[in-house]
């Protein structure tokens, strides 16, 4: 069996907890993601989501933010899905990304619309971990609007859907999905409506529980970033990190796969 170490972690586009992006120096968005990829290396993990990742935006120090932890933290392959693209005299480029310790396959982006400043989507990779080639995908879903999340979910299951009528023989277990869902903890949304499809294809496992909460970092009130394990993913540990990086917590997970 292979041990593996998945962490899901919305940055919030490095700006730490001040409330509006444009208003932290580049110094200071250095030395927050240079705390962000020690952090990320303290946890180990052999593959980190990411969302709010910019990778080249005026109101965050107009850098690849993903390279920069990619180098600081050690990770050999790393790919970006940029949602928003916007250039020019300023320019926000920003979306999901994924570091990996395993090789990239293969990878696609989804943007949800083509709003230039706000959009949402998902990456989506296949990762070769020992062998095995393993789906993943990266979500960040609508912040304000259920309706809004329905449907951007009904654009991410067509997606599954044809991958899985095309790619399944190629994989070793159906998908991995973790990211930020949006979903507020006190009303049925995303997140039950992802393990109602996701339980055709056997008993996905959610982490954290419902319940345990993630947003805001400081003083947590909301459940919005979860990671669902697919049935061969056995022996799950996870844990919300403690960390006023970010709005968000992380939260890392430790399962075997059969």
């Amino acid at each position: 069996m292979s041990r593996l170490r998945i962490v899901t972690f919305n940055i919030a586009h490095g700006r730490g907890l001040v409330p509006i992006s444009g208003l932290t120096s580049r110094r200071r968005l250095h030395a927050r993601l240079e705390k962000i990829a020690r952090l990320i290396e303290r946890l180990k993990p052999d593959v980190v989501a990411l969302q709010e990742i910019d990778e080249n935006s005026r109101w965050a120090g107009s850098f690849d933010h993903l390279e920069f932890l990619r180098e600081r933290a050690g990770f050999p392959h790393a790919v970006f899905g940029v949602n928003n693209r916007h250039n020019g005299r300023v320019h926000l480029n920003y979306g999901n990304a994924l570091l990996s310790r395993h090789p990239i396959l293969e990878w696609e982006n989804i943007a949800f619309g083509q709003r230039r400043i706000g959009e949402k989507g998902f990456l989506f990779a296949e990762i070769d971990i020992h062998g095995r080639r393993v789906a993943v995908v990266n979500l960040h879903l609508h912040f304000g609007s259920r309706e809004r999340r329905f449907v951007q979910l009904r654009q991410l299951t067509d997606f599954l859907e044809d991958k899985q009528r095309h790619r399944r023989v190629h994989w070793h277990m159906p998908p991995i999905l973790c990211g930020d869902l949006n979903n507020p903890s006190h009303v049925p949304d995303a997140t039950a409506s992802l393990l109602d499809y996701f339980s055709r294809h056997g008993h996905y496992t959610l982490h954290p529980r419902v319940g345990v909460r993630t947003f805001p970092s400081p003083w947590p009130r909301r459940s919005l970033d979860f990671v669902f394990l697919p049935p061969s993913c056995i022996e799950p540990q996870c844990r919300v990190i403690r960390t006023l990086l970010s709005d968000h917590r992380p939260v890392l997970v430790e399962f075997s796969i059969v």
